[in-house]
Parts: C-alpha cells; structure tokens; sequence
C-alpha cells in the first residue's frame, strides 16, 4: 500500500455524480486499490456523521436515508484496506499533538496513520495537512 485516503476523498466516492468523484475514481483505478487503504479514524468520522444524520430524522425518508448512508460507508470501505490507530500512530499523534501545528484532532490522527506506515495522504485538505512535518500530501481531485 502506498496511499491513504483522507475522510474527505472516501465522502467524494459516495457522491455518485460528482465530477470530483470520477477524477478520483480515475486516479484509484491508475494506482490500482491494492495500493490505496483507509484509517479507522476516517471510517469512524463518516460513520459519526451518519449517526448523527439517523438520530436528527424526523421523517421515515430521513431515517431511511441516514440507513442508507450507512449502509453506503460500509460497502465503500470494504473495498480497501483499512489501517488501525495503533500504539505507533498514537505516539506520532502525540508529538504532532505537542508541535501546536493548528490541526484538528482528528486529522492530526489520519496523518499519525499516514506516517506511521510511510503512506502519502490523499486530501483536498493540503493546507492543514502540509502543515504536518514529514507528511506526504497529494489531491487526487485535480
């Protein structure tokens, strides 16, 4: 594995019709997807969102789509490989953590995953994760 995917581009692939999502999709299909995985930090984040979107419906249609949204999360992330926040991703999250760097938690811990198994990140988030030392970026949306 080479490349690990932000929460951010894993959302892009759930929007079926999104341009973006093609670009992406494309991009994937070159490197092939034995070479891209994803964190359990990002798969914690969507599933969190969905959460959040099933206990907010107020409608049928709405609980059925949090479901679905769901359901969508876990079929996407079953296509890759799926990285842990073990005990070496939670020591780099700590002293990225103590750099100050202005990066919220959570993707202080996507990164700590990024670098503990020499992976460049994929995000449209360059400007917070360029500001991680060390941390290879690149936006797969372009």
């Amino acid at each position: 594995m080479t490349y690990l995917l932000d929460t951010d581009h894993l959302s892009l692939l759930q929007h079926d019709n999104s341009p973006e999502r093609a670009t992406l999709v494309l991009r994937i299909n070159l490197v092939g997807e034995v070479n891209v995985g994803a964190s359990v930090v990002s798969f914690h984040e969507q599933m969190r969102g969905a959460h959040a979107l099933i206990n907010k419906a107020r409608t049928r249609d709405q609980v059925v789509k949090g479901y679905a949204l769901l359901s969508r999360i876990i079929a996407d992330y079953g296509k890759f490989d799926i990285l842990p926040f073990d005990a070496p991703a939670a020591a780099l999250f700590d002293v990225l953590d103590a750099l100050k760097l202005g990066v919220k938690t959570m993707d202080l811990r996507i990164a700590a995953v990024a670098l503990a198994h020499n992976l460049t990140l994929v995000s449209r988030n360059v400007s917070d994760f360029g500001k991680v030392p060390n941390l290879k970026v690149e936006d797969w949306t372009k």
